[in-house]
């Protein structure tokens, strides 16, 4: 009990810290009022596009993406990592443009994708759950909600091996012990579990998978590896390789957003200095590799042959806006200005037609131009749920920080 109690004092104590440090930055920020009206817009044809999109979703399924050559939806079932974006999408959407349809359209959804809540065999609750069901609990934090959301947060735990120091990311045969840099991004999960509960034991989980991988998944400059293969006996690195990067010593875009985005949310969870340092790193590599564009959309992997006529990833940039518009709270101003002006051009750049679907087109999904797995010719140029998600997270957050608050 006593246990309990210290962390709720330690977390509350954080709180108030990021509160005041957030008021310190807020004012470094100058809104572009051209890009404010055009987010305005966004969301009204995002609203559109949701409807477009729900229509055409069978009801127990969810959508993965569209192939707009056959005029195809590609949908999955409750348990694909995917499942929680869209019912998180239409949530933000309608914070924006108060549609209950929307809102409606989202709670059906949250009813298909509760079981999940005991799903032990996927590392992606995080994507899976929080994404849904804790963007549902900001609106309406019921105790339903939280309840799902500590039951997943207890599932995802189970994947956790003190001996690695890591959740478990894909099951695989016993000699295995997989961890792929995606896992950083369901860590916020378990922070969430604890301050909801008092029961550290999550937040030592996160804590120590952060650390393990900041130690074992990023090179000298701090770019990501995508899969690092441990021994389950021992905790040894046996391998350090890619599944969806162009090559083992590449770096793949969206699997550098992702690390940019975990560490910059355990920062914000744990105040702890050395995951402000990491995602400071991470956001040094984007910035400065000479193959990320002027638009700041980048290109499949940065390492890939043929740059520059290979597939962009509009995931991977809506990923890094999101993550650039939290970090540049964080920062001195000169720094915080930087990451603020990068989060500014992945926004309008996203906004343009080339990348902004037309209302009615696109299959209902809101980004075009996203890579999925492209070694294994999967989702390569076209919309994906999480590009889509990311995106509309990222507008909310530019502006909550250009006003008076900020979204977390």
């Amino acid at each position: 009990m006593r246990n309990k109690k210290k962390i709720l004092i330690v977390c509350a104590f954080f709180t108030i810290l990021a509160n005041a440090l957030q008021a310190q930055k807020v004012n470094h920020f100058r809104s572009d009022k051209a890009l404010l009206k055009k987010i305005d817009a966004n969301f009204l044809i995002a609203d559109r596009q949701c409807k477009v999109l729900k229509s055409k979703l069978p009801l127990d399924r969810f959508p993965r993406t569209y192939y707009a050559n056959t005029d195809s939806l590609e949908t999955t079932g409750s348990g694909w990592w995917c499942s929680g974006f869209f019912p998180g999408t239409l949530i933000n959407v309608y914070r924006v443009t108060k549609d209950t349809a929307l809102l409606n359209e989202a709670n059906r959804e949250l009813k298909e994708l509760a079981p999940e809540q005991y799903n032990k065999t996927t590392h992606d609750l995080g994507f899976m759950m929080y994404c849904s069901f804790g963007t549902a609990y900001k609106v309406e934090p019921n105790a339903q909600y939280k309840q799902v959301l500590i039951n997943s947060a207890k599932s995802l735990a189970t994947r956790f091996s003190p001996v690695v120091g890591c959740i478990r990311s894909w099951d695989s045969k016993k000699s295995d012990y997989l961890v792929i840099i995606d896992n950083m991004m369901n860590l916020e999960l378990l922070c969430w579990a604890t301050k909801a509960t008092g029961d550290s034991s999550f937040y030592k989980i996160a804590t120590t998978h952060a650390n393990t991988t900041m130690k074992n998944h990023f090179r000298p400059d701090y770019s990501s590896y995508h899969v690092i293969n441990y021994n389950p006996e021992t905790g040894a690195v046996q391998q350090k390789r890619t599944a969806q990067g162009y090559a083992n010593e590449s770096a793949w875009a969206r699997g550098q957003a992702w690390g940019l985005y975990g560490y910059t949310m355990m920062y914000r969870e744990t105040h702890d200095k050395k995951y402000l340092n990491q995602a400071e790193h991470i956001a040094s590599f984007i910035l400065n590799n000479p193959n990320l564009p002027a638009d700041k959309v980048p290109y499949w992997d940065y390492n890939v042959p043929g740059i520059p006529n290979v597939p962009r990833d509009a995931s991977a940039a809506a990923v890094m806006a999101s993550a650039f518009l939290e970090l540049c709270r964080y920062t001195p101003k000169d720094a915080a200005l930087k990451y603020y002006h990068t989060a500014e051009t992945i926004l309008k750049t996203l906004s343009n037609p080339e990348y902004l679907a037309s209302p009615g087109t696109n299959g209902g999904f809101i980004l075009k131009h996203s890579t999925g797995n492209k070694p294994q010719n999967s989702e390569v140029d076209v919309p994906l749920t999480y590009a889509d998600y990311y995106f509309v997270e990222a507008m909310l957050r530019y502006k909550a920080l250009t006003s008076s608050g900020y979204e977390k």
